[in-house]
């Protein structure tokens, strides 16, 4: 696996998980907390959103050949998904925007991190999508897909340190920064989606 195939992948998990965007969101339902809590919140939110990731790069592959789906027919449905996604990042609510406006509405005996920091703050639908394409059985080898995951923590490992500077690097940026780097993520996210259709048109007809 060549350093431009990790960067992609970087770029493409980065856009559908949206480390800064997340910020805005963690802020939103950790107020009022202590410093004490609102490090535990990080910690489980970043833990639950791998494990829920995690589950999707072991299993994912696996209900597509038990539903006996071919790869190309979910990355073409996955891309349009993705595009949609990212049309709501860019002229819709932002993600942050859309996020805090869910946890007004949490119920006090929600788990936080859970919903809606982990769920879908940072394992977002389409970030479930993504790592299922990204390590694809029939495509990549044991090896290729290891990076793959490992470029994943990654960039939960990031999101994690985000989390716990959120109030500096909130006061740095500002509500509005955070909208501006979610839409930016969501035009990147376009790109990326719409060569994931087109991959998989070229597949499934064998062009």
């Amino acid at each position: 696996m060549e350093w431009d195939d990790i960067f992609r992948d970087f770029v493409y998990l980065w856009a559908v998980i949206d480390p800064i965007g997340s910020i805005p969101v963690f802020i939103a339902v950790t107020a009022g907390t202590s410093r004490m809590v609102q490090r535990k919140i990080a910690y489980q939110a970043i833990i639950t959103a791998g494990l829920v990731l995690l589950l999707f790069i072991v299993g994912g592959q696996i209900m597509l050949d038990l539903l006996e789906i071919p790869l190309a027919a979910f990355q073409i449905a996955g891309g349009l998904v993705l595009f949609l996604f990212a049309l709501t990042m860019i002229f819709g609510d932002s993600k942050p925007e859309t996020e805090i406006e869910e946890s007004t509405h949490i119920n006090a005996h929600q788990n936080k991190a859970v919903f809606p920091l982990a769920i879908p703050s940072i394992a977002s639908p389409g970030a479930m999508m993504a790592v299922v394409l990204i390590t694809d059985n029939h495509r990549f080898h044991i090896g290729q897909q290891l990076i793959s995951t490992l470029t994943m923590m990654t960039v939960l490992l990031i999101t994690l340190g985000f989390l716990l500077l959120a109030g500096r690097i909130q006061k740095l940026i500002g509500d509005a920064g955070a909208s501006v780097v979610s839409r930016i993520g969501g035009l990147i996210l376009a790109s990326v989606a719409v060569d994931s259709v087109l991959s998989g048109i070229k597949t499934y007809f064998g062009i």
